[in-house]
Order: C-alpha cells, then structure tokens, then sequence
C-alpha cells in the first residue's frame, strides 16, 4: 500500500493518477497550479494544504473556477464520469495530494512528479 494509498482510504487509482496529471501537466507544475488558484481568489486554500496547519475546504464551485470548465470536461471524460462526479472528488483528494506532496510546507524545487512518484511509488 503506498503513502498516498493508505492517506486518502484506498481510494481509486486512475482519479488519483489524474490528480498527479493535473499536478504535473500544469505550466509550471505544483507551482503553476497554486499561481492558477491564487489567480482566482482560492490562494489561501491551496496554500493551507501546502502550509503545515490544517488544510482548508474547498468547495466543487471553487475548484471548477479554479480549474476551468473545459479542464474538468476533459477529465471527467477520460476517467469516464461527469463533471459533478469528479469534482465531489477532486473536493477531497486534491487538498489530501498537495498536502502529502508538500511536507514540508514548500513547493518543492525541481519536477514535483518524480518526487510524487517516489512517495506514492505503491500506486505505480
């Protein structure tokens, strides 16, 4: 069972690997994702998932803005789901990943991908 695995209950491995896609298929990674956040109004939650404190809420309607409706389309596609299906999702394994790919409460240096990998190397 790797580390993402046994955090977030088990859980589903293809959402999971979307979330590490969205992670990493960002401009600019991790960093590009909390910029995308920040961008619209949602920087203090992505950033209490980053922080060591308690990670924040976020609601479906906030990572969708977030997110953008074409993004979300496009992924609920792949997953084979709708939209409201993989937000409610997203609601609670987004802030869960940050929060474990960030330990010590920094965006870490370098491509967030690899060191992704080696933390939840028991889903790969």
């Amino acid at each position: 069972m790797g580390l993402l695995d046994s955090v977030l209950g088990g859980g589903n491995n293809d959402i999971m690997s979307t979330v590490l896609g969205l992670i990493s298929g960002q401009q600019g990674g991790l960093a590009g994702l909390v910029s995308q956040f920040a961008s619209n109004g949602l920087g203090d939650i992505i950033n209490s998932w980053i922080g060591t404190g308690e990670n924040k809420a976020i609601s479906t309607e906030q990572i969708a803005s977030a997110l953008g409706s074409e993004k979300i389309n496009e992924l609920a596609s792949k997953l084979g789901t709708d939209s409201n299906s993989l937000l409610s999702q997203l609601t609670d394994i987004l802030p869960k990943a940050i929060d474990k790919l960030t330990p010590e409460g920094t965006v870490p240096e370098g491509d967030v991908l690899d060191k992704a990998k080696d933390l939840l190397s028991g889903l790969f």
